[in-house]
């Protein structure tokens, strides 16, 4: 009777350690964060959940959670972002003529809406308004940590929300650091509609 008890017991041990290594690895690989405000509305929605993956390689186009506290000078600790890479490092971004320009060639954003697009990429707060804007003329404005850039610095990303129009992206602070990035977003399967996931899970190039 000892001895199936101790055996027993050597069962539920090595199940509970299996069972911790399998949390520990798959939670280093992925995980899953909440979505908080409408800044990449229509393709993500306040309150959604998304799946982040912190090892997957961020692209152009990628979906991205980051620490924005010492980026966004309002941020404060525990401030995640949710944004989409737009300009890599190395790249010239402009907006000019309602269309977003990378390195002088006009970027296509299927993605979101004509208005988006046009009209909402705009730069607008209560000190300025810029229908035409490049890095440079961005950061001349009210940028605390990238004064005088022309282009993304290495090891940098610039960013925007889908939702241009009330998105506090980089167009507002400047640009996010590698190291401050959490992970890549994927949407869950059942949370969402089949036009939303391709623009968030498909368009990373």
């Amino acid at each position: 009777m000892n001895n199936r008890l101790l055996k027993n017991s050597l069962y539920l041990l090595v199940y509970i350690v299996i069972g911790m290594v399998l949390y520990f690895v798959i939670g280093y690989f992925i995980t899953t964060v909440k979505v908080e405000g409408n800044s990449m509305y229509p393709n993500l929605v306040n309150k959604e959940r998304v799946i982040l993956f912190p090892q997957a390689k961020v692209k152009r186009n990628s979906v991205i959670v980051f620490d924005a506290h010492g980026e966004d000078p309002k941020a404060v600790s525990n401030d995640d972002y949710v944004k989409r890479v737009i300009g890599m490092p190395g790249d010239h971004i402009s907006f000019k003529d309602h269309q977003l320009y990378i390195n002088g060639k006009d970027v296509k954003q299927n993605y979101i809406s004509k208005f988006q697009q046009q009209q909402g990429s705009e730069y607008s707060n209560d000190n300025g308004h810029l229908k035409d804007w490049n890095i440079a003329k961005l950061s001349e404005t009210k940028w605390e940590y990238n004064k005088n850039a022309t282009v993304v610095p290495k090891g940098e990303y610039f960013v925007m929300g889908d939702n241009r129009a009330i998105s506090n992206d980089s167009r507002y602070w400047g640009f996010v650091k590698k190291d401050k990035i959490l992970g890549v977003a994927h949407t869950l399967p059942w949370s969402t509609n089949k036009t939303a996931r391709h623009n968030i899970n498909d368009l990373a190039e």
